[in-house]
C-alpha cells in the first residue's frame, strides 16, 4: 500500500506552454500566421518530457574543464554534455541568436517582439544555453561600430547552424559569441581594467594580455574583449582559435562554481599576447559596446519574466491537482488569493517586457518609443529581475517540500533567475543609470510621462505627478534612486496592462501596487478583487 501514490499532480508535460498563456498570445496578436504557428509548435516542444529532460541533463551534467590534454599539452577546453549541445542547436536553428538581424519578411517590423516571443517560451524550458544565444545577437550591434568587421562576421553568425567543432572561424557553418569585460579588480567599474593592449606592429591588430575574471561561454568563436590601448579603453574583437588552427593565447584557469546558470560554463581565464582587431573608435569602449548592454538588458528582463511564469504556472498545476482539508488548494481562500497576487506580478513584468521590445521596434519612426527605449530599458530591467527571486520562492512554497527538492523544476529557476540581476548591471548600476539620463536628458522622461499618462487614462489619476516629483528628489538625492526607478516600473506596467485592456487584472494591479499600502509578501490582496478569476484567466486549467 505505500507504494500507491495519491494526492500527487500529474506531469505539466504534454501541454503547450504557447496556447497556456493567454496574454501571451495577446501579445502575440498581430504576428503572421507563420510566426504564430512557429510559436505553437515551440510552445509544445517547451512541455513535451524529452525537452524537460535535456533541461534536467544540461543542468546536473556541468562543463568541465580540461585545460590540458592527455600528452600534456595545453587544451583550454570545455566539454559540455550532448543536452546542452541539444538545446543549443534548437535555439540557433530558430534564429534566437539572429533573428533581429535578419531581413525575414514574416517579421518585419516586429523583429524584436518577435524573438521575445520566441526567447519567452525557450527560457521557460531552460535558461543557462540562452546567455551565448544573447550574447551572439547582441554582440553583433557592437560589431556595427566598425562596418568592415560586421560584414565579415554577420554573414556567418546569422546561419542559423549550430557547430560545436574546434576550428578556426573561417571553417565552420556557424558561429557563436562571447563576451570578457569583467576583471577582478573592477567589477562594474570596467575603467579600472588592467587588461593591455598592444599594436601589433603596422597590421591593424592588437596583442592583448591579462587577466578576465568573467568570461561566460567560453567556447565561443570570438569574443569582446575590453582592454586598455594608447588612447584609453577600448573595444576588441579577439578570436579563441587563429587562421592557423591554434589557440589564440587564451589560457583558462578554472569554471566558476556558480549557484545557477550552471549548464552554461563561466571561465576565469588569461590572455597571453591573443591578437585581437579593435571595433569601433580608440579609447571609446565603453560606447561601443552600449547598443549590446542595451539588447542584453531586455533579454535579461524577458528571461526572468518566462521563469516567474514557469514557476507559477508550477505552483497553478499544483493547487488544483492538490487536496487538503477534502478541498484543491485552489479552492482554499488564502491560497487562492496567493496565486492572484502572484498572478498580477508575473503579467505586469510579462507586458512591460515586452512593452520595452516594442520600443526597440519602434524606435526609428516614432520619437516616443525611441524615449522608452532608451530612459526605460535600465527601469525594466532593474524592477523584472529583483521581482523574481522573491516570485519563485513563493511559487515554490506553494509546493512545500515538493517544490524544495531537485526532482522539480522549481530549484533550478529559483537558482538561476539573481544571474539576470546581476549580469550587464546589478540593481544600484540600474538606478544610477536612471539618473543619467534624467540628469543628461530629462526630455526622454517627458515622452515617456506623456505616454504613461495616456495608457493609464482616468485610473492613473495622480499618477505623473508622484513621479514628477520623484525625479524632482532624485535630481539633487542620489540615494533615491532606487524608489524612483520602481515608482517608473510600477506605473509603466500597470499603464501596458491598461492599453492592453487587461480589465479586472490591470485594475487589480493599479489598486494594489499604484495606490496599495507598503507590501513585503503575496496573498494581501481584499475582497474587491476576484483572485480565482484573476488565475483562471491567466492561467486557464487545462482540463
Amino acid at each position: 500500500m505505500t507504494d500507491d501514490v495519491t494526492n500527487q499532480p500529474p506531469p505539466l508535460t504534454g501541454t503547450n506552454a504557447w496556447r497556456g498563456d493567454p496574454l501571451l498570445i495577446q501579445l502575440a496578436e498581430q504576428f503572421s500566421d507563420p510566426v504564430r504557428k512557429d510559436l505553437d509548435g515551440l510552445g509544445r516542444f517547451v512541455l513535451t518530457h524529452e525537452a524537460q529532460d535535456l533541461a534536467r541533463l544540461a543542468n546536473t551534467e556541468t562543463p568541465r574543464l580540461h585545460t590540458h590534454d592527455r600528452y600534456g599539452r595545453r587544451a583550454d577546453l570545455v566539454e559540455y554534455h550532448p543536452a546542452y549541445h541539444a538545446l543549443m542547436r534548437r535555439s540557433v536553428a530558430g534564429g534566437l541568436h539572429s533573428s533581429i538581424w535578419e531581413n525575414g519578411e514574416a517579421e518585419i517590423g516586429r523583429r524584436h517582439q518577435i524573438r521575445a516571443a520566441r526567447f519567452y517560451l525557450s527560457a521557460q524550458l531552460e535558461s543557462g544555453h540562452l546567455c551565448p544565444v544573447t550574447m551572439t545577437s547582441a554582440s553583433l550591434a557592437a560589431l556595427m561600430a566598425s562596418p568592415k568587421i560586421f560584414r565579415e562576421w554577420a554573414p556567418r553568425v546569422t546561419t542559423r547552424k549550430y557547430d560545436q567543432t574546434q576550428k578556426s572561424p573561417v571553417e565552420k557553418s556557424g558561429l557563436t559569441l562571447g563576451m570578457g569585460m569583467t576583471e577582478k579588480q573592477g567589477g562594474t567599474d570596467v575603467n579600472a581594467n588592467s587588461t593591455r593592449a598592444e599594436r601589433a606592429g603596422s597590421t591593424g591588430f592588437f596583442r592583448l594580455s591579462g587577466h578576465k575574471w568573467f568570461m561566460s561561454a567560453p567556447m565561443s568563436d570570438a569574443f569582446l574583449v575590453l582592454g586598455q590601448a594608447t588612447e584609453g579603453l577600448s573595444c576588441f574583437l579577439v578570436p579563441r582559435i587563429l587562421g592557423d588552427g591554434e589557440n589564440n593565447g587564451f589560457r583558462f584557469q578554472r569554471l566558476k562554481d556558480k549557484l545557477g546558470n550552471r549548464s552554461n560554463a563561466t571561465a576565469e581565464v588569461e590572455f597571453e599576447n591573443a591578437i585581437g582587431e579593435m571595433v569601433g573608435e580608440p579609447g571609446a569602449g565603453m560606447r561601443t559596446i552600449m547598443d549590446m548592454i542595451t539588447l542584453t538588458r531586455l533579454d535579461c528582463a524577458i528571461s526572468s519574466s518566462a521563469l516567474m511564469r514557469a514557476g507559477l504556472a508550477e505552483a497553478v498545476h499544483h493547487c488544483r491537482n492538490r487536496r487538503v482539508g477534502g478541498k484543491n488548494l485552489t479552492d482554499q481562500p488564502l491560497m487562492q488569493r496567493v496565486l492572484a497576487d502572484m498572478a498580477l506580478d508575473v503579467a505586469a513584468a510579462t507586458a512591460l517586457s515586452f512593452r520595452l521590445a516594442r520600443s526597440f521596434d519602434e524606435a526609428a519612426s516614432d520619437r516616443g518609443e525611441a524615449a522608452f527605449a532608451r530612459a526605460m530599458t535600465p527601469v525594466v530591467k532593474y524592477w523584472v529581475c529583483k521581482l523574481a527571486p522573491g516570485l519563485l520562492y513563493e511559487a515554490m512554497e506553494c509546493l512545500g517540500g515538493n517544490g524544495y527538492v531537485e526532482d522539480a523544476p522549481l530549484a533550478r529557476y529559483y537558482r538561476e533567475v539573481p544571474v539576470n540581476a546581476i549580469w550587464e548591471g546589478s540593481g544600484n548600476v540600474m538606478a544610477l543609470d536612471v539618473l543619467r539620463v534624467l540628469g543628461r536628458a530629462p526630455g526622454l522622461f517627458d515622452e515617456v510621462l506623456i505616454g504613461i499618462d495616456r495608457d493609464l487614462g482616468a485610473s492613473g489619476h495622480g499618477t505623473v505627478g508622484v513621479l514628477k516629483a520623484a525625479m524632482q528628489v532624485a535630481s539633487s538625492d542620489e540615494g533615491s534612486a532606487r524608489i524612483l526607478t520602481e515608482q517608473l516600473a510600477l506605473a509603466a506596467a500597470a499603464a501596458e496592462l491598461r492599453r492592453l485592456g487587461a480589465g479586472r487584472i490591470a485594475d487589480a494591479f493599479v489598486e494594489t501596487r499604484l495606490a496599495g499600502q507598503w507590501r513585503t509578501t503575496y496573498g494581501l490582496l481584499d475582497t474587491r478583487h476576484d483572485a480565482a478569476l484573476i488565475v483562471d484567466t491567466l492561467y486557464p486549467p487545462t482540463g
